[in-house]
C-alpha cells in the first residue's frame, strides 16, 4: 500500500487533524481513506482500555523489574502474547509498552515499569515482549525516548548526558528492540535532552531512530508532552497525544502557510501514522478480533500469572537451607504487606483486576491442614492517605453536579474516582457528593484526596479541609494528589458524607483531578502491634516477615527519597528475629530496599510487585512447589548514596548524568561506589552450581555446569566483558538459562552480543571496535566462577 499517497490525497487541514488523537486514547478515522478509529491503551502491567480510572475489569500482571528477574526472552515473548490477548479482549490496538528506560539511579519512582539497570538485558527482553505482542498484531510502543530515568520536575528536566554514554547505555535498548522486533512505535519523552525537548530532537529522532537505524514506525508524543507545533513537527513527531485540543492543528496548519515546516514533513507523519494503521487492522479492511479469549479471573490466566510471577522471584540469602518451608509445624506470618500485599505500582501502569491474592490467603489456601498459621499484621507503611480501605465502606456512590446544580454522573467506586481527564468534563464540574456506609465500626481515619474545599462528616463529628494542587507538573493532580486526614468514631452502619468544591482552573491541566475518601481502621500504636507480632513469632517454629514498599514510593510522577523501608518496619524485622526460632523475610518491592537486619534473618526473597495472583505465587515459592529461580535486575546499594548515580533532583533545572557509562553493576565493579548488598544477576534458587571447563571461541563462551543440589534447578549463566581500557565500565554481553537434574552436567553455549564491543568515538563521530581484556562467567558480579583473557 502507497502510505505516502494516501497522505497526500487530503488537505492540509485533514492530515493535520490525524496528528493529534481524537481523545485521550483514540485517533481519529478518515473514511475517505478507509481510516478507522485506532485506539490506545495504557501500559505494560496489564491494558486498561480507554478510560483513565473506573475502566473495565483486566488482568493485573506482574510488574516489570519481576518479570525481567527471570532473565527469559522466553517468558518475555509469552507476556507480549497474553497482553495481546487482553487488547485484542478491548478492541486495542497498541498498547504503550515496554517501558525500557534504564535503572540509573535507585531512587527512581518508575524503575518498577522498567525492566533493568542494564541495556542489553533490557533490550533484549524488550525485542521478545514486543515480538510476543505484534505477532498477534497488535502494536507496541517503545517508552519513553530518552534519558528519563527519574520523575523529578519530570515535565521540565534537561537530562545532560554526553553522547557516548546516550549511545552506548540509554539509546541501546531501543536500538535492539528496533533492530531484533521492529516495534510499531515508540514514545518521546517529557523531559529535554541537552537542552531540547525529547518531543523535537532531531538528533536522537530524525538522525538516529529514523535516519541510522532506518525505523519506518510512529513516533508518538508522551501524554501532554509536546511543546512546540514547527519545532516538534520538523524535529521528528509524528503524532501529538491526546487529543483533541492540542499545540498542532491550526498552529500547524498556519507553520505549513508561513513556510516553517514543509508540507511533505507533514506527509511523512501522516504516511507513518496509516502504517501503524495498516498493521495493526485499522486501515482498509476492519481486522477481525477473536470472538473468545480467556477472561481475567479464568483458571487459565490464574496459572500463567502464578508462573510468571514466581519465576522471577529471587533467594537473595539462604543459611542452613531455610527456604523451602517444611508444611508441618507452626507458622507465624507477619506484616501489613502479608495480609495487604502490593500488587502493582502507581500511576499510568495502574489497572482495575478482579482480584488481588495476598500473602496471608494465598498462603493459608497453600497449607491447608498441614501447618498451623498464624497472622499477625504489621506496623504502618504509609506517610500519605489512600483511598477507602475495600470492605470497609458499602453503598458507596460519588455524584458530579454543575454549577447550576445540574447532575453530570454518578459512580459507584469504593476507591476513588478521577474528574475529567478522559471523561469529557474537564472544568464543567463544580461541586462533587460522596456517600458511603461503614461495615465496621470503632475509631476510623477519615479523610479526603484531592484538590478542592472538604466538608466530610460521620454523625455529628465532621472535618474540612483546604487542599491545593502539589508541584510536579502536569498529572500531579492525577497521579500524587493532596490529602489529609483525621480520625473519627463510627458504629457499623453509619454514613460518611462528603462534599468537594472545585476551584476552577486549579493545577496545570484546569479541572482535572483525582479524588478519594479515606476510610479505614485508625492506626494502631506500633509498639503494640510489634509487641504481637513477637508473641506469634515466638510462639511458632518459623517467622515469615513480609516488608517493603508501597505505590507512595514506587509510582510515577514521584522519586523517592531514601532505599530505606517506610515506618517501622525495620524495628518489626529485628523485633521478631531475636524471638523466632527462624526467620524468613519476604521483600514486597520492584526495587532495591535496604536490609539492616540482613545478618540477623535466615532467608530473604524478593518478590516484586507480583500481579493479581502474587499471594498464590508468593506460597507456591516458599513451600518449594514453583522453585524461585529469579536473578535481579539492578544492584542493591548497601546503604543510601553508596550507588554510582544517586540524585534524582535537578539543580537551576539540569539533571547531569555525570556518572557517564558507569550506572550500577558498572560503576561498582570499577570502584565508584562501595560494594553492594547484592549485584545484578545475583540469585540462589534452592540448588547449587559448579562450573568447569571454560573457553571462549569466536563470540561465544563454553562452559559446563553441574547441578550439585538436591533438586532440579535452573541455571543463569552469565557473562561479562571487562575491556583493558580503563575508561570503559565491565559490561553484560550475554547470558544463558539452563535445567538441569540433581548431579547432571550440562554444557552451555553464551552467545556474546558484538554491540557490547563498542565505544562511541566522540572525535570522529562513530563506533570503534574495544580491543582486548577478559571475560567473566558468573553467576552475578558477586560470584564469578571463571575469568578469560581475551
Amino acid at each position: 500500500m502507497d502510505y505516502r499517497s494516501l497522505a497526500e490525497s487530503l488537505d492540509l487541514a485533514d492530515k493535520v487533524r490525524l496528528l493529534t488523537g481524537a481523545s485521550v486514547f483514540t485517533l481519529a478515522p478518515a473514511p475517505a481513506i478507509g481510516l478507522g478509529e485506532l485506539r490506545m491503551s495504557d501500559g505494560p502491567t496489564g491494558v486498561r482500555g480507554l478510560r483513565f480510572s473506573g475502566g473495565p475489569v483486566v488482568t493485573l500482571f506482574p510488574n516489570a523489574t519481576l518479570l525481567a528477574s527471570a532473565w527469559s526472552s522466553e517468558a518475555m515473548y509469552e507476556v507480549g502474547r497474553l497482553l495481546a490477548e487482553e487488547a485484542m479482549a478491548q478492541r486495542i490496538h497498541v498498547v504503550l509498552g515496554p517501558t525500557i528506560n534504564l535503572h540509573r539511579s535507585p531512587l527512581g519512582g518508575r524503575l518498577f515499569e522498567a525492566f533493568s539497570e542494564d541495556p542489553l538485558l533490557t533490550g533484549k527482553l524488550a525485542a521478545a515482549y514486543v515480538r510476543g505482542m505484534q505477532d498477534s498484531g497488535v502494536g507496541a510502543c517503545l517508552k519513553h525516548l530518552v534519558a528519563n530515568e527519574s520523575e523529578t520536575d519530570r515535565t521540565t528536566v534537561d537530562s545532560v548526558v554526553d553522547e557516548a554514554t546516550l549511545r552506548e547505555l540509554y539509546l541501546l535498548p531501543f536500538e535492539i528492540a528496533v533492530a531484533e522486533a521492529d516495534a510499531w512505535s515508540v514514545m518521546a519523552a517529557y523531559n529535554d535532552v541537552n537542552g531540547v525537548p525529547a518531543t523535537e530532537h532531531d538528533h536522537v529522532i530524525n538522525e538516529i531512530l529514523k535516519g541510522e537505524w532506518a525505523y519506518t514506525g510512529l513516533v508518538v508524543s508522551d501524554w501532554f508532552a509536546t511543546k512546540s507545533a514547527a519545532p516538534a513537527a520538523n524535529g521528528g513527531l509524528d503524532l501529538v497525544m491526546p487529543g483533541p485540543s492540542g499545540p498542532w492543528g491550526d498552529a500547524l496548519v498556519a507553520a505549513v502557510a508561513a513556510g516553517e515546516v514543509p508540507e511533505a514533513v507533514v506527509d511523512e507523519h501522516v504516511a507513518r501514522l496509516l502504517l501503524l494503521a495498516d498493521r495493526v487492522g485499522a486501515l482498509g479492511t476492519p481486522r477481525t478480533w477473536p470472538a473468545a479469549l480467556p477472561a481475567p479471573d479464568s483458571p487459565a490466566r490464574r496459572a500463567q500469572l502464578i508462573r510468571l510471577a514466581a519465576a522471577g522471584m529471587t533467594v537473595l540469602t539462604n543459611r542452613d537451607d531455610a527456604l523451602p518451608l517444611a508444611r508441618g509445624g507452626s507458622i507465624a506470618l507477619v506484616g501489613r504487606h502479608a495480609v495487604e500485599t502490593i500488587c502493582m505500582g502507581g500511576g499510568s501502569a495502574q489497572v482495575n483486576p478482579p482480584y488481588q491474592v495476598s500473602i496471608a490467603e494465598g498462603l493459608t489456601a497453600a497449607l491447608g491442614e498441614t501447618a498451623t498459621l498464624t497472622v499477625a499484621d504489621g506496623v504502618e507503611v504509609r506517610s500519605r492517605a489512600v483511598p477507602a480501605r475495600p470492605g470497609f465502606l458499602t453503598d458507596v456512590r460519588w455524584t458530579l453536579f454543575a454549577a447550576d446544580g445540574t447532575v453530570l454522573d454518578t459512580r459507584l467506586s469504593a476507591t476513588s474516582t478521577v474528574v475529567g481527564f478522559d471523561d469529557g468534563l474537564a472544568g464543567q464540574v463544580a461541586t462533587v457528593s460522596f456517600t458511603g456506609r461503614f461495615v465496621a465500626g470503632g475509631p476510623v481515619e477519615v479523610g479526603a484526596i484531592g484538590a478542592g474545599s472538604w466538608q466530610l462528616r460521620v454523625g455529628d463529628q465532621s472535618l474540612a479541609y483546604e487542599l491545593t494542587v502539589p508541584p510536579g507538573g502536569i498529572g500531579a493532580e492525577i497521579l500524587a494528589p493532596p490529602s489529609a486526614t483525621g480520625v473519627l468514631t463510627a458504629a457499623p452502619g453509619d454514613l460518611l458524607t462528603g462534599s468537594l468544591t472545585l476551584r476552577a482552573g486549579d493545577g496545570p491541566m484546569g479541572g482535572v483531578g483525582r479524588y478519594g475518601v479515606v476510610a479505614r481502621p485508625a492506626p494502631a500504636d506500633p509498639d503494640e502491634v510489634i509487641a504481637t507480632a513477637v508473641a506469634a513469632a515466638a510462639a511458632a517454629d518459623v517467622a515469615v516477615v513480609v516488608v517493603g514498599l508501597t505505590e507512595e514510593e514506587e509510582t510515577e510522577a514521584v522519586d523517592k527519597h531514601t532505599l530505606r523501608l517506610p515506618g517501622r518496619q525495620d524495628d518489626l524485622v529485628f523485633a521478631v528475629a531475636r524471638a523466632a526460632r527462624r526467620t524468613v523475610v519476604v521483600v514486597n518491592a520492584a526495587t532495591p530496599v535496604l536490609m539492616p537486619w540482613l545478618d540477623e534473618v535466615a532467608a530473604v526473597l524478593w518478590i516484586g510487585l507480583p500481579g493479581q495472583e502474587g499471594g498464590h505465587a508468593v506460597a507456591a515459592t516458599l513451600l518449594g512447589d514453583i522453585e524461585p529461580t529469579g536473578r535481579l535486575v539492578t544492584t542493591f546499594p548497601a546503604a543510601d548514596e553508596a550507588s554510582p548515580a544517586w540524585s534524582v533532583t535537578p539543580v537551576a533545572g539540569k539533571l547531569p548524568y555525570t556518572e557517564g557509562t558507569f550506572v550500577g553493576y558498572r560503576g561498582h565493579h570499577a570502584g565508584r561506589a562501595p560494594s553492594p548488598a547484592f549485584w545484578m544477576g545475583h540469585g540462589l534458587g534452592y540448588s547449587r552450581w559448579a562450573y568447569a571447563d571454560a573457553s571462549w571461541s569466536g563470540t561465544t563462551v563454553h562452559v559446563t555446569v553441574t547441578n550439585t543440589g538436591s533438586r532440579a534447578s535452573r541455571e543463569v549463566v552469565q557473562v561479562y566483558f571487562a575491556p583493558s581500557e580503563e575508561d570503559q565500565p565491565v559490561r553484560l554481553v550475554g547470558w544463558w538459562a539452563v535445567q538441569a537434574e540433581p548431579g547432571a552436567s550440562v554444557p552451555v553455549t553464551v552467545p556474546c552480543d558484538s554491540r557490547l564491543w563498542r565505544r562511541w568515538d566522540t572525535a570522529t563521530g562513530g563506533w570503534t571496535m574495544l580491543a582486548g581484556g577478559r571475560l567473566l562467567v558468573t553467576r552475578g558480579l558477586g560470584d564469578v566462577r571463571a575469568t578469560l583473557d581475551i
